[in-house]
């Protein structure tokens, strides 16, 4: 790799692990929330859905996991108090899930955390740097999207093709 390219590798990798590191500590000092990072995450999917609620389908798809992990990890909420499923109005077979009074208060405080996040990020950005780095993190987003979605293989370096 080309030095800027080994730079900016490192600040991704350092960059998603400290994302991680400071959501788990929020975690571990609140004696207010039994859930982990991926319940958090969950109950963000549910927050953002339509009248703030979603069906299991659409859970699984937004956060590109198998129905059944889906549905173990609503029960595990629902069990926790964090959220509810209803039947829907129109067609009983359809199945709702949205946040519970306990589960929007711990989605507020998680999105704030987002929020501030971002707007650190960009306070004394110029409109043209912002623009830059949404660009660059929407591309970063595509390859991930891709190589997860499809099972593509990482591309070979031109040098073990035989390419120069």
């Amino acid at each position: 790799m080309k030095p800027f390219e080994e730079q900016l590798n490192e600040v991704i990798v350092d960059t998603y692990r400290s994302i991680l590191r400071v959501e788990e500590n929020i975690l571990k000092r609140s004696d207010q929330t039994d859930l982990s990072i991926s319940e958090i995450h969950m109950l963000e999917a549910v927050g953002k859905g339509k009248d703030r609620r979603r069906t299991i389908s659409e859970l699984a798809e937004v956060l590109n996991i198998t129905l059944p992990s889906v549905t173990v990890a609503i029960n595990k909420l629902m069990k926790k108090g964090y959220v509810e499923k209803v039947r829907g109005e129109e067609d009983g077979r359809i199945v709702y899930v949205s946040l519970t009074r306990q589960g929007r208060r711990i989605d507020s405080a998680h999105r704030y955390f987002h929020e501030s996040m971002v707007r650190s990020i960009i306070r004394d950005m110029t409109e043209s740097e912002m623009q830059a780095l949404y660009k660059g993190v929407m591309k970063l987003d595509a390859f991930l999207k891709e190589l997860a979605c499809c099972h593509r293989r990482l591309p070979t370096s031109r040098k073990r093709q035989g390419q120069t």
